[in-house]
Protein backbone atom coordinates (compact mmCIF):
# COMPACT_ATOMS: atom_id res chain seq x y z
CA UNK A 1 0.00 0.00 0.00
CA UNK A 2 3.00 2.45 0.79
CA UNK A 3 4.35 1.85 -2.38
CA UNK A 4 1.64 2.88 -4.01
CA UNK A 5 1.63 6.26 -2.72
CA UNK A 6 5.41 6.33 -3.38
CA UNK A 7 4.22 6.01 -6.92
CA UNK A 8 1.74 8.05 -7.07
CA UNK A 9 3.39 10.91 -5.56
CA UNK A 10 6.41 10.29 -8.22
CA UNK A 11 3.73 10.71 -10.76
CA UNK A 12 2.04 13.82 -9.42
CA UNK A 13 5.62 14.89 -9.70
CA UNK A 14 6.48 13.98 -13.18
CA UNK A 15 2.93 15.38 -14.02
CA UNK A 16 3.83 19.21 -12.83
CA UNK A 17 7.17 18.94 -14.49
CA UNK A 18 6.39 18.02 -17.81
CA UNK A 19 3.00 19.48 -18.51
CA UNK A 20 3.97 23.27 -19.47
CA UNK A 21 7.34 22.08 -21.00
CA UNK A 22 7.02 20.78 -24.81
CA UNK A 23 7.87 17.49 -23.97
CA UNK A 24 4.94 15.72 -23.56
CA UNK A 25 3.30 14.66 -19.51
CA UNK A 26 1.01 12.31 -21.28
CA UNK A 27 4.45 10.58 -22.25
CA UNK A 28 6.32 10.87 -19.07
CA UNK A 29 3.45 9.58 -17.03
CA UNK A 30 3.29 6.19 -19.45
CA UNK A 31 6.83 5.44 -19.02
CA UNK A 32 7.65 6.15 -15.49
CA UNK A 33 4.54 3.97 -14.84
CA UNK A 34 6.21 1.23 -17.16
CA UNK A 35 9.32 1.72 -15.37
CA UNK A 36 8.10 1.65 -11.56
CA UNK A 37 5.99 -1.02 -12.69
CA UNK A 38 7.00 -3.03 -15.77
CA UNK A 39 3.40 -4.13 -17.45
CA UNK A 40 1.82 -1.49 -16.15
CA UNK A 41 -0.07 1.73 -17.50
CA UNK A 42 -1.32 4.29 -14.91
CA UNK A 43 -4.10 4.86 -17.44
CA UNK A 44 -5.57 7.56 -19.71
CA UNK A 45 -8.00 8.51 -16.55
CA UNK A 46 -5.29 8.82 -14.18
CA UNK A 47 -3.47 11.29 -16.72
CA UNK A 48 -6.40 13.10 -17.44
CA UNK A 49 -7.51 13.57 -13.57
CA UNK A 50 -3.71 15.17 -12.51
CA UNK A 51 -3.49 17.21 -15.47
CA UNK A 52 -6.92 19.04 -14.05
CA UNK A 53 -3.94 19.88 -11.01
CA UNK A 54 -1.91 21.51 -13.66
CA UNK A 55 -4.62 23.30 -15.13
CA UNK A 56 -5.71 24.79 -11.73
CA UNK A 57 -2.38 25.79 -11.74
CA UNK A 58 -3.07 27.93 -14.90
CA UNK A 59 -6.12 29.31 -13.58
CA UNK A 60 -4.00 30.66 -10.51
CA UNK A 61 -1.29 32.04 -12.48
CA UNK A 62 -3.18 33.57 -15.34
CA UNK A 63 -6.13 34.40 -13.14
CA UNK A 64 -5.86 38.25 -14.30
CA UNK A 65 -5.62 37.55 -17.79
CA UNK A 66 -8.41 35.07 -17.65
CA UNK A 67 -11.12 37.40 -15.74
CA UNK A 68 -10.44 40.00 -18.02
CA UNK A 69 -10.49 37.72 -21.10
CA UNK A 70 -13.96 36.32 -20.06
CA UNK A 71 -15.48 39.54 -19.10
CA UNK A 72 -14.32 41.21 -21.79
CA UNK A 73 -16.15 38.06 -23.85
CA UNK A 74 -19.34 38.18 -22.14
CA UNK A 75 -19.55 41.67 -22.53
CA UNK A 76 -19.28 41.57 -26.26
CA UNK A 77 -21.67 39.11 -27.07
CA UNK A 78 -24.21 40.20 -30.17
CA UNK A 79 -21.53 42.48 -31.58
CA UNK A 80 -19.38 42.31 -34.73
CA UNK A 81 -15.90 40.81 -34.74
CA UNK A 82 -14.45 43.90 -35.74
CA UNK A 83 -16.47 46.14 -32.89
CA UNK A 84 -14.34 43.69 -30.10
CA UNK A 85 -11.51 44.26 -28.14
CA UNK A 86 -8.19 42.02 -28.08
CA UNK A 87 -9.83 40.29 -24.66
CA UNK A 88 -13.16 39.48 -26.55
CA UNK A 89 -11.29 38.06 -29.73
CA UNK A 90 -9.08 35.87 -27.37
CA UNK A 91 -12.24 34.86 -25.63
CA UNK A 92 -13.62 33.07 -29.10
CA UNK A 93 -9.81 32.03 -30.13
CA UNK A 94 -10.00 30.07 -27.12
CA UNK A 95 -13.08 28.19 -27.63
CA UNK A 96 -12.72 28.01 -31.39
CA UNK A 97 -9.10 26.50 -30.63
CA UNK A 98 -10.83 24.10 -28.44
CA UNK A 99 -13.10 22.34 -30.54
CA UNK A 100 -10.96 20.32 -32.48
CA UNK A 101 -9.51 18.34 -29.79
CA UNK A 102 -13.06 17.74 -28.48
CA UNK A 103 -14.39 16.12 -31.77
CA UNK A 104 -11.28 13.98 -32.29
CA UNK A 105 -11.08 13.07 -28.44
CA UNK A 106 -14.75 11.60 -29.02
CA UNK A 107 -14.52 10.57 -32.18
CA UNK A 108 -10.73 8.20 -30.94
CA UNK A 109 -11.79 7.71 -27.81
CA UNK A 110 -11.15 4.19 -27.70
CA UNK A 111 -8.24 4.40 -29.52
CA UNK A 112 -6.98 7.02 -27.35
CA UNK A 113 -6.65 4.44 -24.35
CA UNK A 114 -5.71 1.51 -25.85
CA UNK A 115 -4.03 1.32 -28.97
CA UNK A 116 -2.20 4.45 -29.16
CA UNK A 117 -0.66 3.89 -25.56
CA UNK A 118 1.61 1.55 -27.26
CA UNK A 119 5.34 2.81 -26.29
CA UNK A 120 7.11 2.59 -29.63
CA UNK A 121 4.24 4.94 -31.09
CA UNK A 122 4.85 7.62 -28.02
CA UNK A 123 8.84 7.21 -28.56
CA UNK A 124 7.84 7.95 -32.45
CA UNK A 125 5.87 10.46 -31.66
CA UNK A 126 8.89 11.81 -29.15
CA UNK A 127 11.16 12.12 -31.72
CA UNK A 128 9.38 12.88 -35.06
CA UNK A 129 7.92 16.27 -33.10
CA UNK A 130 10.94 17.10 -31.32
CA UNK A 131 12.12 17.65 -34.92
CA UNK A 132 9.40 19.72 -36.08
CA UNK A 133 9.16 21.88 -32.75
CA UNK A 134 13.18 22.33 -33.58
CA UNK A 135 12.29 23.24 -37.22
CA UNK A 136 9.97 25.60 -36.35
CA UNK A 137 12.32 27.54 -33.25
CA UNK A 138 14.32 27.27 -36.20
CA UNK A 139 11.75 28.87 -39.52
CA UNK A 140 8.83 30.78 -36.78
CA UNK A 141 9.52 34.57 -37.68
CA UNK A 142 9.34 35.13 -34.05
CA UNK A 143 7.36 38.80 -34.88
CA UNK A 144 4.10 38.50 -34.13
CA UNK A 145 1.95 39.08 -30.84
CA UNK A 146 -0.75 37.67 -29.36
CA UNK A 147 -3.36 40.48 -30.28
CA UNK A 148 -2.99 39.73 -33.98
CA UNK A 149 -4.41 36.12 -33.85
CA UNK A 150 -7.04 35.09 -36.56
CA UNK A 151 -9.82 32.91 -36.27
CA UNK A 152 -7.87 30.73 -38.64
CA UNK A 153 -4.94 30.59 -36.72
CA UNK A 154 -6.69 30.02 -34.18
CA UNK A 155 -8.33 27.02 -35.68
CA UNK A 156 -4.79 25.69 -37.02
CA UNK A 157 -3.76 25.82 -33.26
CA UNK A 158 -6.25 24.12 -32.11
CA UNK A 159 -5.68 20.88 -34.42
CA UNK A 160 -2.12 21.10 -33.86
CA UNK A 161 -3.24 20.97 -29.62
CA UNK A 162 -5.63 18.23 -30.77
CA UNK A 163 -2.24 15.86 -31.70
CA UNK A 164 -1.41 16.17 -28.11
CA UNK A 165 -4.24 13.57 -27.91
CA UNK A 166 -1.56 10.83 -29.30
CA UNK A 167 1.13 10.32 -25.61
CA UNK A 168 4.46 11.79 -27.25
CA UNK A 169 3.26 14.44 -29.28
CA UNK A 170 3.13 17.02 -26.15
CA UNK A 171 -0.23 19.67 -26.31
CA UNK A 172 2.06 22.62 -25.39
CA UNK A 173 4.68 21.25 -28.39
CA UNK A 174 2.02 20.76 -30.71
CA UNK A 175 0.60 24.35 -30.18
CA UNK A 176 3.56 26.09 -29.34
CA UNK A 177 5.11 24.53 -32.59
CA UNK A 178 2.21 25.74 -34.55
CA UNK A 179 2.30 29.19 -33.18
CA UNK A 180 6.11 29.90 -34.57
CA UNK A 181 5.68 27.98 -37.64
CA UNK A 182 2.82 30.88 -37.67
CA UNK A 183 5.30 33.66 -36.84
CA UNK A 184 4.39 34.43 -33.32
CA UNK A 185 7.20 35.19 -30.87
CA UNK A 186 8.16 32.62 -28.42
CA UNK A 187 6.44 34.33 -25.62
CA UNK A 188 3.03 34.77 -27.47
CA UNK A 189 2.96 30.90 -28.64
CA UNK A 190 3.72 29.62 -25.03
CA UNK A 191 1.01 32.36 -23.09
CA UNK A 192 -1.53 31.05 -25.73
CA UNK A 193 -0.81 27.14 -25.50
CA UNK A 194 -1.69 27.72 -21.59
CA UNK A 195 -4.90 29.87 -22.35
CA UNK A 196 -5.93 27.29 -25.19
CA UNK A 197 -5.22 23.93 -22.64
CA UNK A 198 -7.47 25.62 -19.93
CA UNK A 199 -11.47 24.32 -21.07
CA UNK A 200 -10.07 21.28 -22.86
CA UNK A 201 -7.72 19.94 -19.88
CA UNK A 202 -10.19 20.81 -17.53
CA UNK A 203 -13.44 19.17 -19.56
CA UNK A 204 -11.53 16.12 -20.26
CA UNK A 205 -10.24 15.75 -16.65
CA UNK A 206 -13.81 16.27 -15.06
CA UNK A 207 -15.40 13.81 -17.52
CA UNK A 208 -12.55 11.64 -16.86
CA UNK A 209 -13.24 11.70 -12.91
CA UNK A 210 -16.91 11.51 -13.05
CA UNK A 211 -16.03 8.29 -15.44
CA UNK A 212 -13.91 6.44 -12.80
CA UNK A 213 -15.53 7.23 -9.86
CA UNK A 214 -16.12 3.78 -8.11
CA UNK A 215 -13.84 1.82 -10.78
CA UNK A 216 -10.25 3.79 -10.59
CA UNK A 217 -7.90 1.17 -12.33
CA UNK A 218 -4.66 0.57 -11.01
CA UNK A 219 -4.39 3.76 -9.33
CA UNK A 220 -6.96 4.66 -6.55
CA UNK A 221 -8.66 7.86 -5.68
CA UNK A 222 -6.33 8.81 -2.85
CA UNK A 223 -3.13 7.99 -4.48
CA UNK A 224 -4.83 9.68 -7.79
CA UNK A 225 -5.81 13.28 -5.20
CA UNK A 226 -2.28 12.82 -4.05
CA UNK A 227 -0.92 12.97 -7.68
CA UNK A 228 -3.16 16.08 -8.59
CA UNK A 229 -2.14 18.04 -5.34
CA UNK A 230 1.84 17.48 -6.24
CA UNK A 231 1.14 18.41 -10.14
CA UNK A 232 -1.09 21.57 -9.37
CA UNK A 233 2.22 22.68 -6.36
CA UNK A 234 5.02 21.85 -8.80
CA UNK A 235 3.25 22.67 -11.91
CA UNK A 236 2.83 26.66 -10.84
CA UNK A 237 6.43 27.13 -10.23
CA UNK A 238 6.99 25.19 -13.83
CA UNK A 239 4.54 27.90 -15.45
CA UNK A 240 6.75 30.60 -13.65
CA UNK A 241 10.23 29.29 -14.94
CA UNK A 242 9.07 28.37 -18.60
CA UNK A 243 8.11 31.53 -18.93
CA UNK A 244 10.64 33.56 -18.34
CA UNK A 245 13.06 30.80 -20.20
CA UNK A 246 11.26 30.80 -23.67
CA UNK A 247 11.61 34.93 -23.51
CA UNK A 248 15.20 34.98 -23.94
CA UNK A 249 16.21 31.25 -25.09
CA UNK A 250 15.01 28.78 -27.86
CA UNK A 251 13.67 25.19 -27.67
CA UNK A 252 16.51 23.26 -28.95
CA UNK A 253 17.50 22.15 -25.18
CA UNK A 254 13.65 20.45 -25.10
CA UNK A 255 14.39 19.03 -28.64
CA UNK A 256 17.47 16.86 -27.95
CA UNK A 257 15.90 16.10 -24.90
CA UNK A 258 12.60 14.63 -26.42
CA UNK A 259 15.18 12.36 -29.19
CA UNK A 260 17.03 11.07 -26.12
CA UNK A 261 14.35 10.01 -24.26
CA UNK A 262 12.00 8.80 -27.53
CA UNK A 263 15.26 6.38 -28.57
CA UNK A 264 16.10 5.57 -24.64
CA UNK A 265 12.29 4.38 -24.58
CA UNK A 266 12.68 2.50 -28.19
CA UNK A 267 15.84 0.61 -26.41
CA UNK A 268 14.15 0.02 -23.23
CA UNK A 269 11.49 -2.21 -25.46
CA UNK A 270 13.81 -3.65 -27.35
CA UNK A 271 15.54 -5.26 -24.59
CA UNK A 272 12.74 -6.27 -22.95
CA UNK A 273 13.11 -4.12 -19.58
CA UNK A 274 9.48 -2.94 -20.50
CA UNK A 275 6.80 -4.11 -22.23
CA UNK A 276 5.22 -1.48 -24.97
CA UNK A 277 1.87 -2.35 -23.95
CA UNK A 278 0.21 -2.73 -20.52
Amino acid sequence: MANSWVEAAILGLVQGLTEFLPVSSSAHLRIVGALMNPGTDPGAAFTAITQIGTELAVLLYFRRDLWRIAAAWLGALGKPWRAMDADARAGWLVLIGTLPIVVLGLLFKDAIETVLRDLRITATMLIVFALVLGFADRVGAKRRPLGSMSVRDGILLGFAQAMALIPGVSRSGGTISAGLLLGYTREAAARYSFLLAVPAVLGSGLYQLAKSWGDWGPIGPGETALATLIAFIVGYGVIVVFLRLVSTRGYWPFVIYRIAIGLAVFALVGAGIIPATA
